[in-house]
């Protein structure tokens, strides 16, 4: 089959970690269903653990919407655990544009239509330069909130105003962390502890807080921003940030878009870009429980934890007496095998599941659960938000801790433990959400979230409007028919 050489063609590249793609490749279809020829752009190493966890073939036999690799410049590692993020942030600011550039010259002079714009992750910064040398426009995706990406936007004025990096460790736990910050905008009053997590770092030099500040420097540079939210979920951030930007765009939830463009033929229904693979077999688990009986626990792709919060965790779930499903990562414990004690295994072998990985979206929308344990990532909470589905909230790093403080105290729809862990809290905590009066609010209050979610995405919601106004405005700048 020949692609016609008249498609505006989208290079899309997503940052290259399990949450990020998920994202991008969303957003990606939505555009292919807006008539774009798409070209997906993997590192080498993420590329060989989806075909390992998808099948060696899954990537076959889609003449328009293709997968393509570029080196991510690091020495050969476990190819089935995470990288070393820090090297791997490194490597992105320093080594990925020049691979990156040779892709765009061959993609260029090949037969199919050249690239007519791109869609980069908006922690993809060498993707700007490279835009700006074809002359084609480049649209921002941020696959986080509009809060956390405000704050991460305000990194280096906060460094400039002394209150990073910290003087020492024991700034950590001396109070320091409850100064309020008052000028950051759109965000009304807010702790340093609230704000991202790698504002906490004694290192001047810390590769994580250069790499999250890139934006501040590149966001004005790109034709657009667009960021995976909706106009009713944060309004007074993304209001702040129409003040600071020309043309930015709250596209979101994905899924919920997505919905309204599928149908049961489609072919790309079948790509889901997940580097582990999926374990279905707790749906027929969740089949033989009662609606809103289960707890769903899922820490993520990236978190570790030690032995002990593992633990804690456990006697805690296995205390509150209620059914769970669990998803426990190979590598979740640090250093360690992720085994449960024996003791909590027998406890409740007849209420709790574990498995290795999930299709997480089908597990949130089944009738059975009723809570999600969470680490409080972005896509997780879009996900159990666009569910129905309130939270317990553990935040461990990066904008988690920012998207906690919204779940709990802005939306209603949430609540944090501790830190530290305790199997006493925890159990507390998981009785409070499944049979409790806050509970029951928090449920009546993410039904009416999810309610909003499905305005925004509708035909004529604010998400469909943000999406067409970008295809039109943005991506077809060039001069191709509108949709």
């Amino acid at each position: 089959m020949e692609v016609a050489d008249h498609k505006p063609h989208a290079v899309c590249v997503p940052a290259p970690f399990q949450s990020h793609i998920k994202a991008m490749l969303k957003f990606s279809k939505l555009l292919h269903h807006k008539g774009f020829l798409i070209t997906f752009v993997s590192t080498e190493f993420n590329h060989r653990r989806f075909l390992k966890s998808r099948g060696p073939n899954s990537l076959d036999s889609f003449p328009d919407f293709r997968f393509v690799t570029i080196p991510d410049g690091l020495p050969p590692s476990d190819p089935d655990a995470t990288q070393d993020l820090p090297s791997l942030c490194n490597s992105i600011m320093k080594n990925f544009l020049a691979p990156f550039s040779d892709l765009l010259t061959k993609l260029n002079t090949a037969t199919n239509p050249p690239v007519t714009c791109i869609v980069s992750d908006g922690f993809m910064p060498f993707t700007v330069t490279a835009a700006q040398e074809l002359g084609i426009p480049i649209a921002m995706l941020f696959t986080i909130s509009a809060s956390s990406l405000m704050s991460f936007m305000h990194f280096p004025l906060l460094k400039d105003k002394g209150f990073t990096p910290l003087k020492d460790e024991s700034y950590l736990t001396n109070g320091y962390l409850d100064t309020v910050i008052d000028w950051i905008p759109g965000m009304g009053d807010i702790r340093l502890r609230d704000l991202p997590s790698f504002l906490r770092t004694t290192d001047s030099n810390d590769v994580f807080f250069k790499y999250v500040s890139e934006p501040a420097e590149i966001a004005p540079k790109a034709s657009a921003i667009v960021i995976h939210t909706f106009d009713a979920l944060e309004q007074q951030v993304l209001d702040a940030f129409s003040l600071m930007f020309p043309r930015v765009y709250a596209i979101g939830p994905l899924q919920l878009l997505l919905n309204h463009s599928h149908n049961d033929h489609d072919p790309l229904k079948s790509i889901e870009y997940n580097l582990l693979k999926e374990e279905t077999e707790c749906l027929h688990w969740l089949n033989s429980k009662p609606p809103n009986s289960v707890v769903y626990v899922n820490f993520g792709s990236l978190i570790v934890m030690t032995p002990q919060q593992l633990a804690e965790f456990g006697w805690g779930l296995a205390n509150s007496k209620h059914p769970f499903l669990w998803i426990i990562r190979p590598d979740l414990v640090v250093g360690e095998s992720a085994i449960l004690p024996p003791e909590i295994e027998v406890e409740t072998k007849e209420r709790g599941l574990i498995a290795g990985w999930c299709p997480q979206e089908e597990v949130l929308n089944h009738p059975s659960i009723g809570g999600f344990l969470t680490h409080c990532g972005w896509n997780s909470t879009v996900e159990s938000l666009t569910a129905g589905v309130p939270m317990l909230c553990w935040p461990f790093s990066s904008d988690q801790q920012t998207n906690c403080k919204y779940i709990c105290d802005d939306w209603g729809i949430g609540m944090e433990i501790d830190n530290g862990v305790k199997r006493e809290e925890v159990e507390k905590i998981v009785k409070e959400l499944m049979e409790g009066e806050k509970g029951e609010k928090m449920k009546k209050r993410v039904m009416e979230w999810k309610k909003l979610a499905e305005e925004a995405t509708a035909p004529h919601g604010s998400s469909s409007i943000n999406l067409n106004n970008l295809v039109n405005q943005v991506l077809l700048s060039k001069g191709y028919m509108h949709v």
